[in-house]
């Protein structure tokens, strides 16, 4: 499956839905120094959003979410056991919050890589 992994994550941003284009522009725009990378794979998930350098994983949860919690919770622990925070937004808050959303993952964010907007 591993080999497999390039063409799913091109996959995933090819189809990128609205409140993960939205949230993209937000972090690039709001963070450029976290350097947030799109689709990333990690182990055997995707993160939809993640910056290496601040270890934090952004998710963007639409209605599939509600019913897949436990599945969630297996997900969110590998990821933090691999050493990252896991923050979770939902698709209404991104398209209708987003400066909210900004500020949230700002507070998670450490000082240097908040750019001068967020400092």
């Amino acid at each position: 499956m591993p080999a497999l992994t390039p063409f799913r994550s091109r996959d995933l941003r090819r189809n990128a839905t609205e409140p993960e284009k939205h949230m993209r522009r937000a972090l690039r725009s709001a963070f450029p120094e976290a350097k947030f990378r799109f689709q990333v794979p990690l182990g055997p998930y995707h993160a939809d959003f993640c910056s290496h350098a601040a270890r934090l994983v952004i998710e963007i949860d639409g209605a599939t979410h509600a019913h897949s919690a436990t599945s969630d919770k297996a997900r969110t622990r590998f990821i933090e056991a691999e050493g990252y925070r896991v923050l979770r937004f939902w698709n209404n808050d991104v398209m209708t919050n987003i400066d909210g959303v900004i500020a949230a993952i700002a507070d998670h964010l450490p000082h240097t890589l908040k750019g001068a907007t967020h400092a």
